[in-house]
């Protein structure tokens, strides 16, 4: 359990006071979500749930009405022309009474529903965050078993969002290392990985891990958008729980207890609903239930209460006014103003012209305690099977060089946290073209999200392909 908590804006070394801190944790377990999930997984078994692991669901399906009648998942064994290999088996039809959506954030299949269903026609646009995490063995000395630490702003200059934790895990002399971008942030030479990298090198931070070795390390984009992003949660046949509509509380960083929360409501409503006989096979209902009881819920209540402090950090005020307006109306009032402010729009349009923003010179590697991108890559233990159809598609081949590298300098090869993306030279002649290595992916959907032409989509690879965050 956490036992002890610091708080900082590094960049001038101060620590924050407590008023302005929303990260209350005494009490709160620090656990891998890896180890939880898989946990959780025999937990459900036992009880007779059947489990698909290596398998990606790729399709939705629907009744002749148009509602959900369930999900397929991807042919296997299908090569990069299209044919069929030796290994091929067809995919399999899974057809429910309702179909739940739980792919975290920015899922495909979510996606796909929220046009279908015009799911957020009464939201604003969902803005989101890049979470890059490192896992650490550290000498036993500096173990300090329970230790919870954030930080606000540095590196980043006061106008772009983002902060960072630091987790002394209870088991093993093992220390959880985070820092997390806004996906809103408006200069294209920022590099969310380089930024953390320079984050590990602050004399406060370094002392943790300084000694130690890195063992594994991940990304992941998160919900930022909270309360105002939130779009209708059912639809014919299906709703959606956990991050895939954006359950995450921002300041605290945490949404697997509001994923947790929302998976409990969402099968007792259609359990309900399947024992009184509403729900059948045949036709897919909307289980307005569930979304009643959802807007009743803790989940609700939490998101409506921070709901200002993600927008707070978007006016001229910056950094210093976000914070201040988060210690006074969240912090010490509990979010009860009664006003609500807007985000900015889609992270995708925020990016300013190169030719107006100032590189960012960022320091090199001493494979110490800072790292270069592909040997992190490594450690998160990504595989994809070479032979198979692209699972990062582009909708117009000449958009990159044409748009994005034209006005942007390529901001591809700098907001991805794997190095999928690069410019390289072309094979006769003069310029550059985008080289995809999509056997890299650790499957974040970063490029889905902050790609300035929207020309980048992530599709599920061959089931069992990506990370291994066995740990983590």
């Amino acid at each position: 359990a956490v036992v002890s908590t610091q708080s900082g804006h590094y960049g001038r070394a101060i620590d924050i006071p407590e008023m302005f801190i929303p990260m209350k944790n005494h009490g709160n377990y620090i656990v891998r979500l890896g180890h939880v999930v898989k946990w959780l997984g025999e937990q459900a078994e036992e009880l007779g749930v059947e489990i698909y692991p290596g398998y990606a669901a790729s399709e939705v399906l629907f009744h002749e009405d148009g509602s959900v009648k369930g999900v397929a998942t991807n042919d296997v064994g299908i090569a990069k022309d299209g044919s069929p290999k030796d290994t091929f088996e067809r995919g399999m039809e899974i057809h429910a009474k309702m179909t739940m959506f739980a792919e975290g954030c920015h899922g495909h299949l979510s996606k796909q529903l929220f046009e279908k269903f015009n799911l957020r026609q009464s939201c604003q646009p969902m803005t989101y965050a890049i979470g890059i995490k490192e896992l650490w063995e550290v000498p036993v000395e500096k173990h300090e078993p329970g230790l919870a630490l954030h930080t606000v702003g540095w590196p980043m200059d006061h106008n772009t969002y983002g902060g960072s934790f630091l987790y002394h895990l209870n088991d093993g002399p093992l220390v959880a290392a985070g820092f997390v971008a806004a996906l809103d942030y408006k200069n294209p030479y920022l590099y969310p990985f380089k930024e953390m990298q320079r984050w590990k090198t602050h004399p406060k931070i370094a002392q943790h891990l300084e000694g130690g070795e890195r063992i594994s390390y991940g990304a992941r984009a998160l919900n930022e958008g909270g309360y105002q992003s939130l779009p209708e949660v059912v639809f014919p046949g299906g709703l959606l729980i956990g991050c895939s509509p954006g359950f995450l509380n921002v300041p605290k960083i945490k949404g697997t207890h509001n994923a947790i929360r929302s998976g409990i409501i969402a099968a007792d409503t259609t359990f309900d609903g399947i024992m009184d006989g509403t729900l059948t096979m045949e036709k897919g209902l909307t289980l307005e239930t569930y979304s009643k009881a959802i807007k009743n819920s803790a989940v609700f209540e939490e998101l409506y209460a921070c709901r200002n402090v993600r927008p707070s950090f978007c006016t001229p005020a910056g950094l210093w006014g976000g914070m201040l307006y988060t210690g006074l109306f969240y912090v010490m009032l509990g979010g009860k103003e009664p006003w609500t402010l807007k985000h900015h729009g889609s992270d995708s349009d925020q990016l300013v012209e190169a030719k107006k923003q100032k590189p960012i010179d960022y320091p090199k590697p001493d494979n110490k305690l800072t790292f270069d991108l592909l040997s992190s890559v490594a450690l998160s233990g990504t595989n994809h099977e070479g032979d198979q159809p692209p699972h990062l598609t582009l909708k117009d081949d000449a958009v990159p060089m044409q748009r994005n590298y034209a006005l942007f300098d390529g901001p591809e090869q700098r907001f991805c946290p794997a190095g999928v993306y690069e410019y390289v030279p072309e094979e006769e002649g003069d310029g550059y073209k985008l080289q995809i290595n999509a056997q890299n992916c650790v499957h974040c959907k970063t490029c889905d999200i902050k790609c300035p032409s929207q020309n980048i989509n992530w599709v599920v690879p061959e089931g069992g392909g990506g990370p291994t965050y066995n740990g983590m």
